[in-house]
């Protein structure tokens, strides 16, 4: 109580303070009055607070006992409950292993179900025989079955079980028939199409000697971009897209595509010729230039053998052959001494050499520069490879294929440009060699003839 005057005391002296500040008292009795006006107010107010303060404690008290009446009725319920989760967990369990012992076998049926039911639902989504079918509802219905199966509450019935089998059963028919459907197809020129279509089972689609193929994705069947390099995998297709009886020879894919797939893959020839790059070019180049070089000299050669030929049947030289020409040179120093004509006929047949052996030269030169050039290709490869290697990594092979493809690209082209190059060259020396053996066998005959009238005559 004392605290209570003390603070009524102070509040009084503030506000006299401050009615002082605002106005200054006239007197004494003046100020004692002010100050007991201020008093009055002050204990009015103070007690206003005090009703104020003890109105809102008892409803704060009201507020903890509703808070603590509601929390004994949740710890009641929550015990409840407990006692009821454990009961149900009892209650569940017992029926779970009733359901168990009344199962038996069937559970290890139900089981089987749903690993069929999984396998089959990703087999019939990429067969060929969707794509003949696109509205059925299997797929639909073994995607139920597989997962009603994979719950413990639902159980399937005799119907689904020999739906499933019929559908598989159906399946296995399909896949060794070949039969023709029309079908919407998009070409590869991106137009969309109705063509009849033969389906070889579950393994291939053709029409007109092109390939098609299902994509399970978007249930369309779409041409192939790229058709098989080899033409027996194409021509097989086309005869077996018009025949209407009897057998066809027919490749068929038994992993649905992927064999396909490694044909479409497989480069052209003009692909194989780009994989080696310049070196690669400039071996064709050789190559070329080689084949065309041989080609006229063998031709040249073959006629001049034929006009040599001609010329050894007939005594009257002629200069449109080398032995023609040689023969007038004996026949225009028949009364010279025996070593001027030997070396007259001499002179005449190296004259008639270079003629004889043009192009020989440059076409040993290519059967030597070829390989050279494949091994610089190879090089090259090899240097681009370990390039890559440095910059990427091994984790990707195609990143090293491009050099790896120029090593061995260039090697092949290299040798299979020397190789022919060098028979070539076998056989246009040969023919030269030929005619240059009847030469010197002509012109050994007359220093014979020669001699022997020389003899006669002496």
């Amino acid at each position: 109580m004392n605290k209570k005057v003390i603070i009524s005391a102070i509040a009084c002296l503030m506000v006299s303070a401050t009615a002082m500040a605002q106005e200054p008292a006239a007197s004494l009795d003046d100020l004692l009055k002010r100050v007991e006006q201020g008093r009055v107010a002050e204990t009015k107010e103070h007690k206003e607070r005090e009703a104020r303060f003890l109105s809102d404690k008892a409803g704060q008290d009201r507020l903890l006992k509703e808070a603590r009446d509601k929390r004994t009725a949740e710890e009641r319920r929550s015990e409840k409950l407990e006692g009821n989760f454990e009961a149900n967990e009892v209650k569940i369990a017992d029926l779970q292993e009733q359901l168990t012992k009344r199962l038996g076998s069937l559970k290890e049926l139900f089981g089987v179900l749903q690993q069929v039911s999984g396998d089959t639902v990703a087999q019939f989504q990429n067969s060929l025989t969707t794509a003949q079918f696109p509205n059925s509802d299997r797929i639909e219905f073994i995607t139920s079955l597989g997962a009603k199966m994979g719950t413990s509450s639902k159980l399937a019935s005799i119907e689904e079980i020999e739906r499933l089998w019929l559908e598989l059963m159906n399946e296995m028919r399909e896949s060794g028939r070949v039969v023709r459907f029309n079908r919407s197809v998009i070409m590869s020129t991106g137009d969309q199409v109705d063509i009849e279509m033969v389906r070889v089972g579950v393994f291939n689609l053709v029409a007109d000697g092109k390939y098609f193929q299902y994509s399970a994705d978007t249930g369309s069947v779409n041409e192939l971009p790229r058709q098989p390099q080899q033409t027996r995998f194409v021509d097989s297709a086309k005869d077996l897209y018009e025949a209407t009886s009897g057998r066809v020879a027919f490749a068929v894919d038994p992993t649905r595509g992927q064999l396909l797939s490694l044909l479409m893959d497989e480069p052209t020839f003009k692909e194989r010729l780009d994989q080696g790059g310049t070196v690669g070019y400039v071996i064709v180049a050789l190559g070329f230039v080689s084949f065309f070089l041989a080609m006229w000299r063998l031709i040249a050669l073959t006629l001049m053998s034929a006009k040599v030929s001609s010329q050894l049947k007939n005594k009257t030289p002629k200069e449109n052959n080398p032995l023609g020409r040689v023969l007038k040179v004996a026949a225009d120093n028949a009364d010279t001494d025996r070593e001027t004509l030997e070396l007259k006929l001499s002179e005449a047949i190296f004259k008639e050499r270079p003629a004889l052996e043009r192009g020989l030269a440059f076409l040993k030169i290519i059967s030597v520069v070829a390989p050279l050039m494949g091994l610089l290709g190879t090089v090259t490869g090899m240097i681009n490879t370990f390039q890559a290697i440095t910059l990427f990594g091994t984790g990707d092979p195609k990143l090293m294929a491009g050099g790896i493809s120029q090593a061995l690209v260039t090697t092949v082209e290299g040798l299979v440009v020397a190789i022919p190059t060098v028979l070539l060259h076998t056989i246009v020396s040969g023919r030269s060699r030929k005619v240059m053996y009847v030469l010197q066998e002509q012109s050994a005959g007359i220093i014979a003839e020669r001699d022997e009238s020389g003899a006669s005559q002496g």
